[in-house]
């Protein structure tokens, strides 16, 4: 009590520097009158919502469904609340791509069922009260934010198209409506919070978009742009420049996505690469087994058309032609004796009589600043059925002919992965994703873990900035509470 006492005195001192007006006080609660202390949790709890929301680096946490197992769902996705009323739309995560969007009731040819048990929705602007359409006029829409998607139609409207990687596509137009979510600054303190966000309502879409099978309401961009939600929530204040996820690799699926940082001991960073539009990494090397492989560190370097890059929208892994022969090589070598090498629709395979982990050896992706990402087996390799009596496992890294080195799900799965674009750079370390995590609420190494909160002195500082003056009079009843409760 006495350190709580020593706090609010010291916030009330720096407040006086700033609030020199003498204030009349009455008390919320008489002293003649018992309050129970439950009163008074319930009480602080949702004043420290109000006040604490409003601090740079409140964790938002999304809840995310889906696999990396390509013959099950081969994605994962999480849950967003849109518009007034809000209304759930279940969308790709995707840090591949900077646009948050979701189906628009307008749109002809997309997909009215999903196969992965969801019930789809359509986004509405005339059902949302808080729904307005982006101009041509806007900023948004103006060059400072431009990108090459970003068009502005006949009606006025800001619109984009734009397409992925594997050849699917959308179009539609710019919405800025309400964005739903749970500010979490402690196991027991969540604050329900929402923010106007600018996003994307698709009306015509392409290629596996169009497909039921793993139709999903959209996709949620968490790319580097300006666009992207990260980008916007983080430029109004409401979380830091850092997002995390932990994808689950087992036949369950699911795992953690939060728009703040997971701190763990053995987190190794490597810098991105500056001035380019996706999470571009500086890949030097690859080792299998330990022993380092004959390729040219030139074919990992970055340009128009080449480098590595992370991106969860992605299944599998994707490696240049000039590193995947010699990777291959090295696999077949190492387990040729125990297996029967084979091919299987075009892709090196292997028949395996016992468990992988008891035969495969563990492969070393080597990043810069000394950064290394270990896989083991199963997350180089697909199960692919079986064969034979023998179980067939493939290599899960595909062969590109050029171009760029992608790591998809398959090599983020069991891991922690934090994007930190303050600091530019990710961090990695292998992790059960079943687990909870520790996360940051500010952007130093203060963080929340088992429902205890701190609170760095910069933060606090944040707090006497953000503190209104009837908050004086809060503190000034506590005090008084304290100081009578110990006379």
């Amino acid at each position: 009590m006495r350190a709580l006492s020593l706090l609010i005195l010291e916030i009330l001192a720096v407040l006086s520097v700033v609030y020199c007006n003498v204030i009349p006080l009455e008390r919320a609660f008489p002293l003649n009158k018992r309050v129970e202390l439950s009163h008074l949790v319930a009480r602080d709890q949702l004043r420290h919502s109000r006040i604490l929301q409003g601090l740079v680096g409140g964790v938002v946490d999304f809840s995310v469904q889906g696999s990396s197992d390509p013959y099950l769902v081969g994605l994962y996705f999480t849950k967003v609340k849109l518009g007034s009323p809000p209304r759930e739309f279940n969308v790709q995560i995707d840090t591949g791509s900077d646009i948050l969007w979701v189906t628009c009731s307008s749109c002809p040819n997309c997909p009215q069922s999903s196969g992965l048990g969801i019930q789809l929705s359509l986004f509405d602007t005339a059902s949302s009260s808080s729904a307005r359409l982006v101009s041509c006029s806007d900023p948004m829409c103006s060059s400072e934010f431009q990108t090459t998607a970003t068009q502005c139609s006949q009606s006025n409207q800001c619109s984009y198209s734009f397409q992925y990687g594997d050849g699917s596509g959308t179009s539609g137009y710019y919405v800025s409506d309400m964005l739903y979510f749970d500010a979490v600054l402690g196991q027991s303190l969540i604050a329900n919070s929402s923010a106007v966000i600018v996003f994307g309502c698709s009306t015509y879409q392409s290629g596996d978009l169009t497909k039921t099978d793993k139709a999903v309401d959209g996709i949620f961009g968490f790319g580097r742009g300006d666009l992207s939600v990260i980008s916007q929530l983080s430029s109004h204040g409401i979380t830091p420049r850092v997002f995390s996820h932990c994808l689950r690799g087992d036949g369950s699926g699911g795992g953690i996505m939060v728009l703040g940082e997971i701190m763990e001991p053995g987190i190794v960073y490597s810098p991105l690469v500056p001035s380019q539009p996706h999470y571009n990494l500086v890949l030097q090397s690859i080792a299998v087994n330990g022993q380092s492989l004959a390729i040219d560190p030139s074919v990992f370097a970055t340009s128009n058309n080449r480098g590595t890059i992370v991106d969860s929208g992605t299944t599998l892994a994707y490696l240049v032609q000039e590193a995947y022969d010699p990777f291959v090589s090295a696999i077949t070598a190492t387990v040729s004796p125990s297996v029967t090498p084979t091919i299987y629709k075009g892709n090196q395979c292997y028949l395996v009589p016992t468990s992988v982990n008891e035969i495969f050896p563990p492969v070393s992706l080597n990043f810069a600043a000394g950064a290394s990402m270990t896989l083991k087996p199963e997350e180089y390799l697909i199960h692919s059925g079986f064969y034979d009596g023998a179980t067939m496992w493939c290599i899960g890294f595909l062969k590109v002919q050029g171009g760029i080195t992608i790591l998809g799900d398959l090599v983020l799965k069991d891991k922690i992965f934090v994007y930190d674009l303050a600091r530019q750079r990710i961090g990695w370390a292998n992790y059960d994703c079943s687990l909870s995590v520790n996360v940051s609420i500010t952007s130093s190494k203060d963080f929340i873990n088992e429902g205890q909160l701190s609170v760095s002195s910069s933060t606090r500082e944040m707090l006497f900035k953000l503190i209104p003056l009837s908050f004086i009079t809060l503190l000034m009843q506590l005090l008084e509470f304290v100081e009578f409760q110990f006379l």
